[in-house]
């Protein structure tokens, strides 16, 4: 289906933008949109204004106008776009309000708290016309690419793995959650994986456990075995509670082909058991959220799909909440059965009439998330 959004045309300017929260990745996206020639930042937005001032104030820019309404903040300020660092409870109404006053958004990953929620966002961008893009950060890695690339020569893949183990003490809300390692942390392998393989998932068997040693309260450690489009396999492992000898923040991944094999250990240049390619390397998709402001920018400017178009990422999100839900219930996943419930609770939550009807003239979930391919900056 069409997903096309609408453009800024390019004048010599940068893109205007409030940054919407102030808090600890709030304060990342500040410096990261302060150092950028692509963009100006026009103002932040936060309900608590002192934290909106500190924000402020830590990039240099004191006088910086600050507000606790995004809309009204950035009509003030002639922002052209919202870029949405908040809490991901709040991911939901800031990008709605952003959308309805025609205002394309740059969110922070996950697309919202639940897929019914993404589906409405994917929705109210269609009505808006405006593009709605999620911050998948760690997909911005020149050596990612560089992988992806070198496994174009493996043949026909059959297996990605990522292993992923780090000790971070981080205190507060993560050591409460129910979920911390699957709802946290593996949404970003999860997506990378779906980037290498070109592929979203069709079905996973997941198991959750936690060490006798861990310091969460929920489980720490998980295992998902993922089916994907293609028949491929992925296959994560991953504890947040082992010290020593610990991987990349990126994960360790094994790329598995009929032909060899590809070996990224998450910080340096991958390795193919075919040897050395001597074929040019790829563009480089810049680092992490600053590779992902310049994809933002450059679609507002090209029309070109950027990679995390909303429709795009929920995909992401499924893949967390269908492998919750099998780790919970002991039980394989379908993803369609997960992202139908998901559209039926969709449809019976949401409050916005003009919503509702673009999400009933969806055919199905699955083909109202298929957008046209990503093309290459």
């Amino acid at each position: 289906m069409s997903t096309r959004f609408a453009t800024l045309p390019d004048d010599g300017t940068p893109l205007r933008v409030v940054v919407v929260g102030a808090g600890g990745m709030g304060r990342a996206w500040l410096r990261t949109v302060q150092e950028s020639p692509l963009v100006e930042l026009a103002g932040i937005v936060d309900l608590d204004l002192d934290a909106a001032r500190a924000g402020a104030a830590a990039i240099g820019r004191p006088d910086l106008p600050v507000g606790s309404g995004t809309a009204q903040l950035a009509s003030d300020v002639g922002a052209q776009a919202v870029i949405n660092v908040t809490v991901p409870v709040a991911h939901h109404p800031v990008t709605t309000e952003a959308l309805a006053a025609g205002l394309p958004v740059l969110g922070e990953k996950p697309v919202a708290s639940t897929v019914a929620q993404g589906l409405s966002l994917a929705a109210a961008s269609e009505l808006s016309g405006q593009l709605f893009m999620v911050s998948q950060s760690r997909r911005y890695n020149r050596h990612l690419f560089e992988a992806k690339r070198l496994s174009a020569s493996l043949g026909s893949v059959g297996i990605v793995s990522a292993e992923f183990f780090k000790a971070p003490h981080f205190g507060g809300f993560r050591d409460a959650m129910d979920h911390p390692l699957l709802l946290d942390m593996a949404i970003h392998q999860f997506d990378m994986a779906r980037f290498l393989l070109d592929a979203d998932p069709v079905s996973v068997f997941c198991e959750e456990y936690n060490p006798a040693w861990s310091w969460y309260r929920g489980d720490a450690g998980a295992t998902a075995i993922f089916e994907m489009t293609g028949g491929e396999r992925f296959v994560f492992t991953g504890s947040w509670c082992s010290p020593g000898q610990e991987t990349s923040w990126n994960a360790a991944w094994r790329i598995s082909g009929e032909h060899g094999t590809v070996l990224w250990d998450g910080d340096s240049e991958p390795v193919s058991s075919l040897g050395a390619d001597s074929s040019p390397g790829g563009d480089d998709p810049g680092q992490e959220i600053a590779g992902s402001l310049r994809d933002f920018v450059l679609a507002l400017r090209t029309a070109n799909t950027p990679m995390g178009q909303v429709h795009q990422n929920i995909m992401s999100l499924a893949m967390v909440e269908a492998a919750m839900l099998s780790a919970s219930t002991g039980t394989r996943i379908s993803v369609d059965a997960l992202l139908e419930e998901s559209y039926s609770q969709a449809v019976l939550t949401e409050r916005d009439p003009d919503v509702l009807e673009v999400l009933k003239s969806w055919t199905s979930v699955r083909s109202a998330l298929t957008p046209p391919a990503h093309q290459p900056n």
